[in-house]
C-alpha cells in the first residue's frame, strides 16, 4: 500500500538511495523510532541500544495484503535464519484505516501470524495521517524494510517486495562488516 504516489529510486528493485557498495561516510544515520507501545518484549527498543547490530526493520499494516504475503514473511525467515547475527524488528505504521488497527486487533494478529520478534507501533502523526517514524525514514508506504548497520546507518529503505537472495546477501556483507568506531 502506497502513502505517496513517488516511485522508488530504482523501480527493479524498489530500493531508495543506499547501495551496500558506498563508502562507509556517505551512509546517514537510522534516525530513531518514535513508537507509542511495543509488543513480544518487555522493555522499549532504541536504536541507540542495538548500536553494534544489524538491525532489519518491516514496516507494515496489518490489513496491507503485501505486508501479509510478502513483508512479514520475509521478516520471520530473515529472524529464522540470522537469529544470532540479525535483530528483527517489525514497525506497525499505520497511514489509514486507523480505527480498524487497535493494539487488541494488532495483539491478535501478531499471535495469528506467530510474529515472534519485537513490534513496536508507529506514534501517530500530528496534523496529518503519516505515523511519525515512517515521516523520518521517507517510507512510501508498507511493506517497507530497512536495514541498519552496526554503526547505526541506514543501508537499504526499500519499498514493496524483496529478493531474498539478494537480502540474504546484503545482511552476509552487513554481518561481516566491523562497525565503525564513533
Amino acid at each position: 500500500m502506497s502513502a505517496t504516489d513517488d516511485p522508488p529510486a530504482d523501480p527493479g528493485t524498489n530500493e531508495r538511495a543506499t547501495d551496500a557498495t558506498q563508502s562507509h561516510g556517505s551512509f546517514p544515520e537510522a534516525p530513531e523510532l518514535v513508537t507509542s507501545q511495543w509488543f513480544n518484549t518487555d522493555a522499549d527498543i532504541s536504536l541507540r541500544s542495538l548500536r553494534g547490530s544489524v538491525v532489519v526493520i518491516e514496516a507494515f499494516q496489518m490489513l496491507c495484503p503485501g505486508c501479509v504475503s510478502h513483508g512479514l514473511p520475509l521478516a520471520k525467515r530473515v529472524h529464522a535464519a540470522f537469529a544470532h547475527d540479525v535483530t528483527v524488528l517489525g514497525l506497525h505504521t499505520v497511514f489509514e484505516h486507523h480505527e480498524a488497527m487497535t493494539p487488541v486487533s494488532l495483539e491478535a494478529f501478531l499471535a495469528e501470524y506467530a510474529i515472534t520478534f519485537p513490534v513496536g507501533v508507529d506514534t501517530a502523526g500530528t496534523g496529518t495521517p503519516l505515523p511519525e517514524t515512517m515521516q523520518r525514514y521517507g517510507l512510501s508506504g508498507t511493506p517497507s524494510m530497512l536495514v541498519i548497520d552496526r554503526a547505526g546507518r541506514l543501508r537499504a529503505n526499500a519499498f514493496g517486495q524483496l529478493e531474498d537472495l539478494r537480502l540474504g546477501a546484503l545482511l552476509a556483507r552487513l554481518i561481516d562488516e566491523p562497525a565503525a568506531p564513533h
